[in-house]
């Protein structure tokens, strides 16, 4: 059980070792994470794109009021495509997607140059610090949870070890997109006007916390407790015998004659 359990926690250290690099490249003084910010955005934004257009597909299989609504809804980008589709005969699937990408790029721009690139910088480190540190502990959490039931895989004649590693991973994959989504959508809805309100977001950061990843037992759960919310355990009186033990040959006490075993001793 020991040797499994180091399994899995080896599972957690891998994934560990990633988030931890990027909060230290996030934590060093004067990073610059455009580059990161950018490829973040192009990704969101192509996700988004393909599930209303999907790759390969004829004009009859798009959905691009769809595709309006979500864009202006979720990330306040307010693109007449349908109208440019109409004007220009030459949009097709990539280079409407391109124009997307390089407008909505235009447009964090602007927000940019109005706060000052430093300022929205610090911005930006601030908001993927925290989305990144939120994100994990969740993810911690759901590994845990996981864990503790990936033996049942066993009774499906699979196993668990193989089970969890694949499941933690597409878990982790999974929490790294929700990251990503919810960086692009934070940065390219915000409205920062002074400096002042990125020192109200950065504030609300915490020191930099090792996150521990164990199993907690159940009794350890117990003590951890107040003492009125512990949960009182049974318990179990010994059996006493207040009677002399009356054999299955002997007389019943009944006083009826009888041997005990075809009176009161009958086997019913």
């Amino acid at each position: 059980m020991r040797k499994q359990l180091l399994d899995y926690d080896d599972v957690a250290n891998d994934q560990r070792n990633v988030i931890y690099q990027q909060r230290n490249e996030l934590l060093e003084a004067g990073s610059d994470i455009t580059d990161t910010i950018i490829a973040m955005r192009e990704n969101v934004l192509s996700n988004l794109y393909y599930a209303y257009i999907p790759p390969q597909s004829v004009e009859e299989q798009w959905d691009v009021p769809g595709l309006e609504r979500a864009l202006a809804s979720e990330y306040q980008l307010h693109f007449p495509l349908q109208k440019w589709l109409e004007e220009n005969q030459d949009l097709h699937e990539e280079n409407l997607l391109q124009r997307i990408l390089d407008l909505a790029s235009e447009s964090y721009q602007n927000k940019v140059e109005q706060v000052g690139s430093d300022i929205m910088h610090h911005y930006e480190r601030a908001v993927m610090l925290q989305t990144l540190d939120s994100h994990w502990r969740e993810h911690l959490a759901a590994l845990d949870h996981l864990r503790q039931g990936i033996h049942l895989r066993g009774y499906a004649q699979k196993n668990p070890k193989q089970e969890y590693k694949r499941e933690a991973f597409e878990l982790f994959t999974t929490m790294l997109e929700e990251v990503k989504n919810e960086v692009t959508k934070i940065l390219l809805t915000v409205q920062i006007k002074n400096e002042q309100q990125v020192e109200a977001v950065t504030e609300t950061l915490r020191a930099p916390e090792n996150v521990e990843y164990h199993h907690t037992s159940y009794e350890a759960l117990e003590e951890d407790k107040p003492d009125d919310q512990r949960r009182e355990q049974p318990k179990v009186k010994p059996f006493v015998r207040h009677d002399n033990k009356v054999g299955r040959n002997d007389p019943c006490p009944c006083g009826s004659g009888k041997k005990y075993k075809q009176c009161h001793g009958k086997i019913k």
